[in-house]
């Protein structure tokens, strides 16, 4: 496995350290698609989700927009993200 250092863009001094979180070895259960909200983001996500379909016919896809792409995605949005899917694609296009 390579070296991958992740680079925070925010104004910090002193960047926190952050661990990977375990990857698994395959797609499985349910797939969150976060739409959050920037131009043609659903447009993405409309692709993605039929190639996924192509692709992984036994995973479930479950869509999720953000109210505004300007804030952060609510706390109460996030939790059922947790709790209804095992992965999350987060759309951004322009």
């Amino acid at each position: 496995m390579s070296n991958l250092e992740i680079i925070d863009p925010t104004a910090e001094l002193e960047p926190i350290k952050r661990a990977l979180a375990q990857r698994p070895g395959k797609i499985s259960g349910t797939v969150a698609l976060l739409d959050i909200r920037k131009a043609r983001g659903d447009v993405l996500l409309d692709r993605l989700a039929m190639r996924l379909g192509e692709r992984l016919p036994g995973v479930a896809l479950k869509r999720y927009t953000k109210p505004t792409f300007t804030k952060p995605a609510p706390d109460e949005l996030r939790r059922q993200i947790a709790k209804e899917s095992d992965f999350v694609i987060e759309a951004l296009a322009d």
